[in-house]
């Protein structure tokens, strides 16, 4: 086996463009040589449909997303209202509309994912539904182009009055996208006429030239859509808006549109806080940031802006050095959806958008393609393998919004989101997968994921049906048989993974004494016959991971990956609570194959220690008790939360941690009077203590939308306890969302079967940013509830909920 020294981080040794590349392998013209740098290849993605995908791993999960994901989605889509919009569009209705702002830009993601999917499966009735749908929109779409329905509907005067906020913009960059991959999948026009008309209106109004106005979106996502819609179309027109508004970006114009004073502006949440030229760091909110990255590589990969390749490649290495999850995922804040500070990587809290896994595999994938290292397709890897798919359910019907690296058994799927941008992106990801997979250069193919199945594409004027065998992410063996016509002479250009130390290669049999290994990929270049096969053996250990120290919140942890997966342990597959375990880094942890678990799965086992109960009720000093041993088991990271709830956790201690107080409010059941899918009821009592009100932790519990009505929040116990005091943490996003602090609040007591109001010794006080405690006559009770009054038109939530025992005072 050939031990790797992994290429070190190192910037591209020029920073020119080379071929901008839309996933589904349309290729751009090229710019010249002197605007490209011959230096860099000039990669072109495989299109997703000319690559088949058979395998034990992603074909379950394709053929559950094409037969129930994308189904199910569409279904939503109905019942949520994003399609009635339409509706009402088309009939020139001013009332009635459903949802926020940005409703139609989740049914373009949805149209996409089930345009992708028919392309590789053809589906008459699914693709009788996408034509009903379309026809509504473009009854819906106005004679000079103009095209979303919450301004058709709601606010007729106000079109482009709020770029900031109000994601005309990014609704059209979602349209553009699913247009170009249904005409791209049916032939079909009638949505890209539709699309093309809205971008000929857009371009009516913004940009440099007289009659145009300035602006570019509070939420970038149009800018890679328009390069898509140029190559789909061959309209300059296109390219040059995406243009427009990546170089224009952080002139302050929002501060300008909102009349926020020079000195009291920070752009930094919308990335419009420097000239887009002069960004050092990943910032403000993550899906954001990445669509804005995404849209720029493809920008100046076209017009060869070297300042715009160097911003990238800061800001990207920024990203992968110091924000970036384990699991590929980045943004760590709830409170914003993005960024704090360097090497904030909360692992209870972490927000981790689906979403923004997404992004993260949309943004290297370009990289990949323009600069063929293989750094940047590592982290395709790494996001799709981990973040992206820990979006969706192992059945197809419940996704995650935010993506926590530890639970303590509160955090679920939902099957959908009042904010539904999450289940769509999954969907359309999982069916366009094939088109990460594969590249080609003049005189090379390019293998970027390893998939079992095969691939047909011209290399060098000769055409390849490169035939792939594997048990990948399970195993490491991979074998590929380049199908050829006639003796061909190309390189194989096979990734060599970061997580890989070892490998080892054969051609016809014979080992690769020597290898070449170039940008981190095995370059095998020779004359190729039709007999030939290649197989790689990357070793595939199971590797403790450890953080960067300044990752505080990881201090004294470790996680455990293998593959490219990354594992948890759920409380479920232990024989002891996982906040008792610890894994020490010397303790052998083996793979074992589990075909009838989770849908089939590698888990890994081995022997943790335990920190025994000790009962510290009335007790400060105890004797020390020695940790036991006990089994324990790993699954991958994805495959949480698909069984019972229970806590999970990713990054482990090495020694058995301390005890933790066992509160009376985390021995109860938490039952609420109203949820949505963004609530998280057991986040009152999951002992993460808020700083602000205006916190927003995953495990948020509010009863939006839910506005002006009387709620309530309740725990119950097995046995009689007896209470004589509470407080609360309320909860309020007052600025960006809808939830106040409310009106008023009670505690009530159950007494038999009836609901009895303590009696308060002090005030029910309701303050920002504190605890709002109070005290009561000694209860003792099955069940207490939190009663609240919210404020007319405003919902309201719960921070924290604490009690207080007679024997705690």
């Amino acid at each position: 086996m050939f031990q790797m020294n992994h290429y070190a981080w190192r910037a591209p040794r020029a920073f020119h463009a080379s071929l901008a590349l839309l996933l589904l392998g349309t290729l751009a013209s090229p710019a010249s040589a002197a605007e490209t740098g011959s230096d860099l290849p000039r990669l072109k993605a495989v299109p997703f449909n000319q690559v088949q995908i058979h395998d034990s791993f992603w074909t379950p999960r394709r053929e559950t997303n094409r037969l129930v994901s994308i189904p199910h989605n569409l279904d939503m889509l109905v019942k949520a209202g994003n399609i009635k919009n339409f509706e009402l569009a088309a009939a020139h209705e001013h009332t009635g509309y459903s949802g926020p702002v940005f409703m139609d830009s989740d049914l373009y993601k949805g149209m996409e994912a089930a345009a992708y999917s028919l392309a590789t499966d053809p589906d008459p009735a699914l693709d009788k539904r996408l034509d009903g749908i379309i026809e509504k929109i473009a009854a819906a779409q106005q004679p000079d182009g103009y095209l979303n329905t919450h301004f058709l509907v709601v606010a007729s005067d106000q079109r482009w009055k709020n770029l900031r906020d109000w994601h005309e913009l990014y609704c059209a960059g979602h349209l553009f996208e699913a247009a170009a991959a249904h005409y791209q999948a049916t032939g079909k026009r009638s949505l890209l006429s539709v699309a093309t008309k809205y971008a000929d209106y857009i371009d009516s109004v913004f940009g440099n030239a007289p009659g145009k106005r300035m602006g570019y979106p509070g939420h970038p996502e149009i800018e890679l859509a328009l390069v898509k819609l140029w190559r789909v179309t061959g309209e300059k027109r296109y390219f040059d808006l995406a243009r427009f508004f990546i170089e224009n970006r952080g002139r302050h114009f929002f501060a300008e549109e909102h009349k926020t004073p020079p000195d009291q502006y920070d752009g930094s949440y919308w990335q419009d806080d420097v000239p887009i030229y002069d960004h050092k760091t990943i910032k403000g909110h993550a899906v954001r940031a990445a669509y804005l990255l995404s849209g720029t590589v493809d920008v100046a990969a076209e017009t060869g802006d070297a300042r715009l390749l160097q911003m990238v490649h800061r800001v990207w290495r920024n990203t992968a050095e110091k924000n970036m999850y384990l699991t590929g995922g980045i943004g760590p804040s709830a409170s914003n959806e993005g960024f704090t500070e360097d090497y904030d990587l909360p692992n209870m809290t972490a927000y981790q958008e689906t979403c923004a896994s997404v992004a993260m595999a949309l943004w290297n994938h370009r990289l990949a393609l323009l600069y063929g290292e293989a750094r940047y397709a590592d982290l395709v890897e790494r996001s799709l393998y981990n973040g992206v798919l820990d979006g969706v359910s192992l059945d197809g019907t419940k996704f995650f919004y935010v993506n926590p690296l530890s639970s303590t058994g509160n955090h679920h799927r939902s099957d959908w989101f009042g904010c539904a941008c999450c289940p769509p992106n999954v969907a359309r990801t999982l069916s366009s997968l094939g088109g990460y997979a594969y590249a080609t250069s003049p005189n090379a193919l390019w293998v970027n994921l390893y998939i079992q199945g095969s691939v047909t594409t011209e290399v060098n004027g000769h055409k390849i049906n490169l035939a792939v065998k594997t048990d990948y992410p399970w195993d490491g063996k991979i074998t590929l048989t380049p199908g050829i016509e006639a003796a061909s002479k190309f390189a194989l250009k096979l990734r060599i993974p970061n997580w890989c130390d070892d490998f080892k290669a054969t051609v016809d049999g014979k080992q690769i004494k020597n290898p070449t290994v170039e940008k981190g990929y095995l370059v095998i270049e020779r004359e190729w016959r039709k007999s030939d096969s290649v197989v790689l053996d990357l070793a595939m250990p199971v590797r403790r991971v450890q953080a960067n120290p300044a990752v505080r919140e990881d201090t004294g942890l470790l996680a455990i990956q293998r593959g490219p997966l990354v594992y948890c342990v759920e409380e479920c597959d232990q024989q002891e609570k996982i906040d008792s375990l610890a894994l020490p880094a010397t303790a052998e942890l083996k793979p074992e194959k589990r075909p009838g678990l989770l849908g089939g799965v590698v888990v890994l086992t081995g022997m943790a220690q335990s920190r025994p109960d000790t009962d510290w009720r009335n007790a400060l000093y105890k004797p020390m008790r020695a940790p036991k041993q006990t089994p324990i088991t790993a699954i991958p990271y994805y495959a949480w939360d698909n069984r019972t709830a229970c806590p999970m956790r990713v990054w482990l201690p090495v020694t058995t941690p301390p005890a933790l107080t066992s509160t009376i409010e985390r021995q109860a059941v938490v039952s609420i009077s109203f949820k949505n899918g963004n609530c998280q009821p057991e986040g009152v009592c999951d002992g993460v203590e808020p700083k602000k009100s205006s916190d927003q932790t995953p495990s948020t519990c509010h009863w939006w939308p839910h506005k002006g009505t009387t709620e309530w929040v309740q725990y119950s116990w097995k046995k009689p306890v007896t209470l004589n005091g509470t407080k609360v943490f309320w909860f309020d996003d007052t600025g960006h969302g809808e939830c106040k602090i409310p009106a008023g609040w009670r505690i009530l007591y159950r007494d038999g079967q009836d609901w009895k109001p303590v009696e308060p010794t002090s005030k029910y006080e309701v303050k920002l940013d504190q605890w709002c405690q109070t005290g009561f006559k000694p209860v003792t009770t099955t069940a207490l509830r939190l009663e609240v009054s919210l404020q007319p038109n405003w919902a309201s939530g719960v921070q924290e909920w604490r009690v207080i025992g007679e024997d705690e005072e």
